[in-house]
């Protein structure tokens, strides 16, 4: 039924298990997975007169978020190639991680949406909504949540 998977990741262990679940799902049902990672904005912070600076530039930012997604994907790439499964790697910088892993799986042509319960934000995700329930509320394709 589903051939083409978004599995969405941040790293954290509850995403790391989702992976592996998501990957013996598509090992069962012969799909392909594309693992997602959202990159953050670099953070513009403002403090009035006497700012503090950061010493952190956006393209090192940039830089760093990248090689953290990398990390992040190739963890769901091994994966895949111990269970002979196809991974892609895709990622995109949003500070609304919903609205791009919707995108991602739009983009890239999936039709399912295959991710964790709730990610590594904690009692934050409960007062404003996790993003898995921002995709569950937004998305047109189908999302699997694993527990």
């Amino acid at each position: 039924m589903f051939k083409h998977i978004l599995v969405p990741t941040d790293g954290s262990e509850l995403s790391q298990d989702t992976a592996r679940r998501a990957i013996s799902f598509a090992k069962e049902t012969g799909a392909r997975i594309t693992a997602f990672f959202a990159k953050p904005e670099y953070p513009v912070t403002y403090y009035g007169e006497g700012a503090l600076i950061d010493p952190t530039t956006p393209e090192k930012f940039a830089e760093l978020a990248e090689q953290q997604a990398e990390q992040t994907l190739d963890f769901v790439v091994e994966l895949g190639a111990a269970e002979g499964v196809q991974v892609a790697k895709r990622s995109l910088t949003s500070d609304i991680p919903y609205q791009a892993i919707i995108d991602a799986a739009t983009e890239a042509g999936c039709d399912l949406i295959f991710m964790a319960s709730h990610g590594r934000r904690g009692i934050t995700a409960l007062l404003l909504g996790s993003e898995t329930n921002k995709v569950l509320t937004h998305s047109k394709i189908p999302v699997l949540v694993y527990r």
